[in-house]
């Protein structure tokens, strides 16, 4: 994907996987969990996840200002086999400091196009972000604009990253491990991360949290999900998007080669 046109995507920790390997049920984690439990569970979890469901909500902190701003919403996403995968996000709340917004903006990804709608501001942006029948593993670090180390065996893992387990602190989500990855120099993670931290949940082995400090530390993302649901039996029809009216929207195509 090109010029950050899925980050926003890429930010909600999933994307478009690699084939599913066999399905391998994580361990239990426990609070004295060590990193290697927690590394494996999370590659457990990567090899039996089919689909998911979770609401989402996405905040950016300006560390220079304290300035903040946080969007809500929910989020869908389903294997489709043979490396490919869907994702939809659809927002409904926006909050800019005391003032709280009601949106209602969507993103789909799915058969290498990222669809954006805006339904209040009646736009429509579709761009073409892979070649026809290109894959890509968002996840596999290495490879994926964002390091979870979903589905990825340890060793990798420690071979991009220094792992460290961090002491609980009060407003933890309930019930997860913190664990922080700080990339090695000389990686391409280090030109784009300062540290990525992870809330692991100890039942199903999935982050719950996810925050980033960009590499010159101005800025913190946080992802917090909440609500999740695996392997629920996504359908065709849970990604299906409405047709648009004939008129009144503004509507962009963009085809890969045109990017």
């Amino acid at each position: 994907m090109r010029n950050g046109t899925c980050v926003i995507l890429a930010c909600l920790t999933v994307g478009c996987m690699a084939a599913a390997q066999p399905a391998t049920q994580p361990a239990a984690l426990t609070a004295t969990s060590g990193i290697d439990q927690i590394l494996d569970a999370l590659d457990a979890r990567g090899h039996n996840l089919q689909d998911f469901t979770a609401v989402v909500r996405l905040s950016d902190t300006d560390n220079s200002t304290g300035d903040s701003a946080a969007t809500d919403g929910k989020v869908l996403f389903q294997r489709k086999g043979d490396g490919d995968a869907r994702i939809r996000v659809a927002f409904n709340k926006k909050e800019r400091g005391d003032q709280i917004f009601d949106v209602d903006h969507q993103y789909t990804l799915d058969d290498g196009w990222l669809v954006e709608r805006d339904y209040q501001a009646k736009k429509e942006i579709r761009n073409q972000v892979l070649k026809p029948g290109q894959k890509m593993d968002l996840l596999k670090l290495g490879e994926g604009p964002f390091p979870l180390p979903i589905g990825q065996k340890k060793e990798d893992v420690k071979n991009l990253f220094d792992v460290g387990k961090i002491e609980p602190a009060k407003d933890d989500p309930t019930d997860t491990v913190h664990v922080r990855l700080t990339p090695r120099p000389q990686t391409q993670y280090a030109r784009k991360f300062k540290t990525v931290d992870l809330w692991v949940d100890l039942a199903s082995a999935m982050p719950r949290r996810i925050q980033t400090l960009d590499a010159n530390e101005t800025t913190i993302k946080t992802t917090d999900l909440s609500e999740v649901k695996i392997n629920v039996g996504l359908a065709d029809a849970d990604f299906a998007q409405p047709a648009l009216p004939n008129s009144g929207w503004d509507q962009i195509v963009q085809p890969y080669e045109q990017q």
